[in-house]
Protein backbone atom coordinates (compact mmCIF):
# COMPACT_ATOMS: atom_id res chain seq x y z
CA UNK A 1 0.00 0.00 0.00
CA UNK A 2 0.77 3.73 -0.38
CA UNK A 3 4.04 4.95 2.00
CA UNK A 4 3.43 1.37 4.19
CA UNK A 5 6.99 1.01 4.73
CA UNK A 6 9.60 1.56 7.50
CA UNK A 7 11.97 4.34 7.25
CA UNK A 8 14.79 1.98 8.06
CA UNK A 9 14.88 -0.57 5.55
CA UNK A 10 16.80 -0.97 2.36
CA UNK A 11 15.48 0.08 -0.79
CA UNK A 12 16.95 -0.30 -4.49
CA UNK A 13 15.97 -0.98 -7.83
CA UNK A 14 17.94 -1.48 -11.02
CA UNK A 15 15.46 0.35 -13.87
CA UNK A 16 16.93 0.00 -18.26
CA UNK A 17 15.93 -0.48 -21.54
CA UNK A 18 16.15 -4.51 -22.84
CA UNK A 19 15.27 -6.50 -25.53
CA UNK A 20 12.72 -9.28 -25.65
CA UNK A 21 11.05 -11.46 -28.30
CA UNK A 22 7.75 -10.31 -29.09
CA UNK A 23 5.26 -10.91 -31.43
CA UNK A 24 6.33 -12.59 -34.56
CA UNK A 25 9.85 -13.61 -32.54
CA UNK A 26 10.31 -10.32 -33.45
CA UNK A 27 12.38 -8.25 -31.22
CA UNK A 28 11.06 -5.46 -28.89
CA UNK A 29 12.34 -3.05 -26.49
CA UNK A 30 10.95 -3.13 -23.27
CA UNK A 31 11.57 -1.08 -20.17
CA UNK A 32 12.00 -3.27 -16.78
CA UNK A 33 12.75 -2.52 -13.46
CA UNK A 34 13.35 -5.03 -10.57
CA UNK A 35 14.05 -4.49 -6.65
CA UNK A 36 17.37 -5.19 -6.07
CA UNK A 37 17.64 -8.46 -3.75
CA UNK A 38 17.29 -12.09 -4.18
CA UNK A 39 13.35 -12.39 -4.60
CA UNK A 40 11.38 -14.09 -5.73
CA UNK A 41 10.01 -11.46 -6.94
CA UNK A 42 6.20 -11.21 -8.62
CA UNK A 43 6.00 -9.72 -11.64
CA UNK A 44 3.44 -6.94 -13.24
CA UNK A 45 3.21 -6.34 -17.32
CA UNK A 46 2.43 -2.96 -18.16
CA UNK A 47 0.59 -2.31 -21.59
CA UNK A 48 1.18 1.49 -22.39
CA UNK A 49 -1.82 4.03 -23.70
CA UNK A 50 -2.78 5.55 -27.05
CA UNK A 51 -0.22 8.91 -26.23
CA UNK A 52 2.54 6.13 -26.72
CA UNK A 53 5.58 4.49 -24.58
CA UNK A 54 5.76 7.63 -22.58
CA UNK A 55 7.44 8.95 -19.50
CA UNK A 56 4.29 8.17 -17.72
CA UNK A 57 4.33 4.35 -17.54
CA UNK A 58 8.14 4.50 -17.38
CA UNK A 59 7.51 5.75 -13.63
CA UNK A 60 4.75 3.67 -13.18
CA UNK A 61 6.74 0.81 -14.01
CA UNK A 62 9.59 1.58 -11.73
CA UNK A 63 6.37 2.68 -8.70
CA UNK A 64 5.25 -1.34 -9.07
CA UNK A 65 8.93 -2.01 -8.19
CA UNK A 66 9.25 0.20 -5.14
CA UNK A 67 6.69 -1.83 -4.10
CA UNK A 68 8.87 -5.25 -4.48
CA UNK A 69 7.67 -6.13 -8.06
CA UNK A 70 9.71 -6.82 -11.28
CA UNK A 71 7.69 -4.80 -13.77
CA UNK A 72 7.95 -4.99 -17.73
CA UNK A 73 6.84 -2.34 -20.06
CA UNK A 74 6.93 -3.35 -23.90
CA UNK A 75 7.02 -0.87 -26.29
CA UNK A 76 4.33 -1.86 -28.39
CA UNK A 77 4.79 0.98 -30.87
CA UNK A 78 8.38 0.02 -31.64
CA UNK A 79 6.94 -1.24 -35.17
CA UNK A 80 6.29 2.24 -36.08
CA UNK A 81 9.61 3.74 -35.87
CA UNK A 82 11.93 5.32 -32.74
CA UNK A 83 10.93 9.26 -31.61
CA UNK A 84 9.38 11.32 -29.37
CA UNK A 85 6.79 8.79 -27.79
CA UNK A 86 3.67 11.20 -29.51
CA UNK A 87 5.50 10.95 -32.61
CA UNK A 88 5.69 7.58 -32.34
CA UNK A 89 1.30 7.40 -31.41
CA UNK A 90 0.86 9.41 -34.15
CA UNK A 91 2.07 7.55 -36.98
CA UNK A 92 0.38 4.55 -35.38
CA UNK A 93 -2.55 6.20 -35.39
CA UNK A 94 -2.36 7.33 -38.72
CA UNK A 95 -2.15 3.60 -39.45
CA UNK A 96 -5.51 2.56 -38.05
CA UNK A 97 -3.62 1.52 -34.42
CA UNK A 98 -1.64 -0.80 -32.94
CA UNK A 99 -3.31 -4.58 -34.62
CA UNK A 100 -4.62 -6.37 -31.58
CA UNK A 101 -2.45 -9.67 -32.28
CA UNK A 102 0.56 -8.04 -32.24
CA UNK A 103 0.24 -6.12 -28.97
CA UNK A 104 -1.00 -9.59 -27.61
CA UNK A 105 2.05 -11.17 -29.36
CA UNK A 106 4.02 -8.56 -27.52
CA UNK A 107 2.50 -9.39 -24.28
CA UNK A 108 3.25 -12.95 -24.19
CA UNK A 109 7.02 -11.71 -24.59
CA UNK A 110 6.55 -9.55 -21.91
CA UNK A 111 5.26 -12.61 -19.25
CA UNK A 112 7.60 -14.97 -20.58
CA UNK A 113 10.22 -13.21 -20.16
CA UNK A 114 9.51 -12.34 -16.89
CA UNK A 115 8.97 -15.92 -15.62
CA UNK A 116 12.08 -17.17 -17.34
CA UNK A 117 14.24 -14.48 -14.96
CA UNK A 118 15.59 -16.38 -11.91
CA UNK A 119 14.53 -14.03 -9.30
CA UNK A 120 10.98 -14.79 -10.29
CA UNK A 121 8.05 -16.45 -8.42
CA UNK A 122 6.63 -17.39 -11.36
CA UNK A 123 3.39 -15.24 -11.06
CA UNK A 124 2.64 -12.31 -13.39
CA UNK A 125 -0.03 -9.81 -14.14
CA UNK A 126 -0.59 -7.11 -16.59
CA UNK A 127 -2.53 -3.34 -16.37
CA UNK A 128 -3.24 -0.95 -18.66
CA UNK A 129 -4.87 2.43 -18.68
CA UNK A 130 -6.97 3.50 -21.60
CA UNK A 131 -5.93 1.25 -24.86
CA UNK A 132 -3.64 -0.35 -22.56
CA UNK A 133 -6.77 -1.28 -20.24
CA UNK A 134 -8.44 -2.53 -23.30
CA UNK A 135 -5.73 -4.96 -24.43
CA UNK A 136 -4.95 -5.85 -20.60
CA UNK A 137 -8.86 -7.31 -20.82
CA UNK A 138 -7.62 -8.75 -23.89
CA UNK A 139 -4.54 -10.05 -22.87
CA UNK A 140 -6.08 -12.15 -19.39
CA UNK A 141 -8.54 -13.38 -22.14
CA UNK A 142 -6.14 -14.67 -24.97
CA UNK A 143 -2.33 -14.95 -23.65
CA UNK A 144 -0.98 -17.52 -21.54
CA UNK A 145 0.26 -17.37 -17.67
CA UNK A 146 -1.42 -14.60 -16.43
CA UNK A 147 -2.56 -14.81 -12.77
CA UNK A 148 -3.92 -11.45 -12.66
CA UNK A 149 -5.56 -8.93 -15.06
CA UNK A 150 -6.63 -4.58 -14.31
CA UNK A 151 -8.42 -2.76 -16.73
CA UNK A 152 -8.07 0.91 -16.17
CA UNK A 153 -10.83 2.59 -18.14
CA UNK A 154 -10.28 0.59 -21.01
CA UNK A 155 -12.90 1.55 -23.84
CA UNK A 156 -14.02 -0.28 -26.61
CA UNK A 157 -14.40 -3.63 -25.22
CA UNK A 158 -18.03 -3.91 -26.27
CA UNK A 159 -18.05 -2.39 -30.05
CA UNK A 160 -20.54 -3.21 -32.98
CA UNK A 161 -19.74 -4.77 -35.70
CA UNK A 162 -19.03 -1.67 -37.76
CA UNK A 163 -16.88 -0.16 -35.11
CA UNK A 164 -14.41 -3.23 -35.95
CA UNK A 165 -11.10 -2.45 -38.32
CA UNK A 166 -8.40 -4.33 -39.88
CA UNK A 167 -6.12 -3.70 -36.17
CA UNK A 168 -9.03 -4.47 -34.01
CA UNK A 169 -11.24 -7.26 -36.00
CA UNK A 170 -13.13 -8.53 -32.84
CA UNK A 171 -14.76 -6.71 -30.10
CA UNK A 172 -12.61 -7.93 -26.99
CA UNK A 173 -16.15 -8.98 -25.04
CA UNK A 174 -16.51 -11.78 -27.72
CA UNK A 175 -13.68 -13.45 -25.67
CA UNK A 176 -14.76 -13.16 -22.38
CA UNK A 177 -15.83 -16.77 -21.67
CA UNK A 178 -11.99 -17.25 -22.26
CA UNK A 179 -10.87 -15.06 -18.81
CA UNK A 180 -9.48 -17.54 -16.54
CA UNK A 181 -7.63 -15.11 -13.74
CA UNK A 182 -9.22 -12.30 -11.50
CA UNK A 183 -9.94 -9.17 -12.86
CA UNK A 184 -10.19 -5.78 -11.18
CA UNK A 185 -11.65 -2.66 -13.05
CA UNK A 186 -11.17 0.87 -12.14
CA UNK A 187 -13.47 3.49 -13.84
CA UNK A 188 -14.39 7.31 -13.49
CA UNK A 189 -17.90 7.71 -13.34
CA UNK A 190 -17.62 10.88 -15.98
CA UNK A 191 -15.90 8.43 -18.82
CA UNK A 192 -17.22 8.50 -22.08
CA UNK A 193 -15.05 5.44 -23.38
CA UNK A 194 -16.42 3.85 -21.27
CA UNK A 195 -19.52 4.89 -20.48
CA UNK A 196 -20.88 4.08 -17.32
CA UNK A 197 -23.88 1.94 -19.40
CA UNK A 198 -20.28 0.44 -21.00
CA UNK A 199 -19.27 -0.96 -17.66
CA UNK A 200 -22.58 -1.59 -16.37
CA UNK A 201 -23.08 -4.14 -19.53
CA UNK A 202 -19.74 -5.74 -19.12
CA UNK A 203 -20.16 -6.41 -15.28
CA UNK A 204 -23.55 -8.12 -15.96
CA UNK A 205 -21.55 -10.33 -18.60
CA UNK A 206 -18.95 -11.21 -16.04
CA UNK A 207 -22.04 -11.77 -13.36
CA UNK A 208 -23.74 -13.87 -15.64
CA UNK A 209 -20.69 -16.27 -16.51
CA UNK A 210 -19.67 -16.36 -12.57
CA UNK A 211 -16.13 -14.44 -13.48
CA UNK A 212 -13.92 -13.72 -10.63
CA UNK A 213 -13.63 -9.94 -10.45
CA UNK A 214 -14.35 -6.95 -8.88
CA UNK A 215 -14.82 -3.16 -10.09
CA UNK A 216 -14.63 0.09 -8.07
CA UNK A 217 -16.10 3.21 -10.13
CA UNK A 218 -15.69 6.97 -8.71
CA UNK A 219 -17.42 10.22 -9.11
CA UNK A 220 -15.84 12.90 -9.88
CA UNK A 221 -13.49 11.85 -12.23
CA UNK A 222 -14.03 10.88 -15.87
CA UNK A 223 -11.19 9.36 -18.40
CA UNK A 224 -7.37 8.92 -17.32
CA UNK A 225 -8.02 10.43 -13.82
CA UNK A 226 -4.68 8.58 -12.92
CA UNK A 227 -2.33 11.12 -15.05
CA UNK A 228 -1.14 13.77 -13.01
CA UNK A 229 0.87 15.64 -15.74
CA UNK A 230 -2.66 16.57 -17.16
CA UNK A 231 -5.88 18.61 -16.52
CA UNK A 232 -7.58 15.12 -16.19
CA UNK A 233 -6.26 13.91 -12.58
CA UNK A 234 -8.26 13.17 -9.40
CA UNK A 235 -5.45 13.08 -6.60
CA UNK A 236 -8.58 11.21 -4.10
CA UNK A 237 -9.83 8.77 -6.55
CA UNK A 238 -6.21 8.34 -8.33
CA UNK A 239 -4.62 7.65 -4.79
CA UNK A 240 -7.77 5.44 -3.70
CA UNK A 241 -7.73 3.47 -6.89
CA UNK A 242 -3.87 3.09 -6.75
CA UNK A 243 -4.29 1.24 -3.59
CA UNK A 244 -6.34 -0.67 -4.64
CA UNK A 245 -4.68 -2.37 -7.54
CA UNK A 246 -1.41 -3.24 -5.23
CA UNK A 247 -4.39 -4.78 -2.46
CA UNK A 248 -5.58 -6.66 -5.61
CA UNK A 249 -1.99 -7.71 -6.76
CA UNK A 250 -0.88 -8.64 -2.92
CA UNK A 251 -4.09 -10.77 -2.66
CA UNK A 252 -3.58 -12.55 -6.30
CA UNK A 253 0.01 -12.94 -6.75
CA UNK A 254 2.64 -13.71 -3.38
Amino acid sequence: MWNQFQTDEYQGMLAETVTITGYNNEPVTAYYSRPLGEGPLPGVVLIPHVPGWDEFYREATRRFSQHGYAAICPDIYCRFGHGKPDEIATKARTAGGVPDESVIGDCQGAINFLKNQPNSNRKTRVIGTCSGGRHSFLAACQAQGIDAAVNCWGGRIIVSKEELSPSQPAAPIDYIENLSCPLLGIFGNDDHSPTPEEVDKLEEKLKKLGKNYQFHRYDGAGHGFWYYHSELYRPKQAMDSWNKVFAFFEKNLR
